[in-house]
């Protein structure tokens, strides 16, 4: 897993597995949010292994599925809901780290706007 911190409370990478959530815990964060629909590659792990893992380690858990090159308004609405109600620091995912850095750095546009 390649975590690459964006603001000292939120960090991203690319899909993880379930059995990285341990990793996560360790590193101290508390909270991860999926950026991946469900089924968007083959093989992919389910959003509700992830969930089930993330929760057993007794981390928080938030969906919010982004479809790759259609992200929208709703979508950067949702994360900024996610982020404010979650414990921190956060990890977000999604296929390569991209779209959950996209949408970090639209919601900061949107505060400052």
């Amino acid at each position: 897993m390649n975590i690459k911190e964006i603001a000292p409370d939120y960090s991203v990478s690319a899909q993880i597995q379930a059995g990285d959530v341990a990793e996560l815990k360790a590193a101290g964060f508390k909270s991860v949010i999926c950026n991946r629909p469900d089924n968007e590659d083959p093989g992919q792990p389910s959003v509700a292994e992830i969930q089930a893992a993330v929760e057993a380690a007794g981390l928080e858990f938030r969906h919010v599925p982004v479809i790759s090159g259609q992200m929208t308004a709703q979508n950067v609405e949702e994360q900024a809901q996610a982020l404010e109600a979650l414990p921190k620091p956060v990890f977000a995912y999604c296929r390569s780290g991209t779209r959950s850095t996209n949408l970090y750095g639209y919601i900061q546009e949107m505060n400052r706007g």
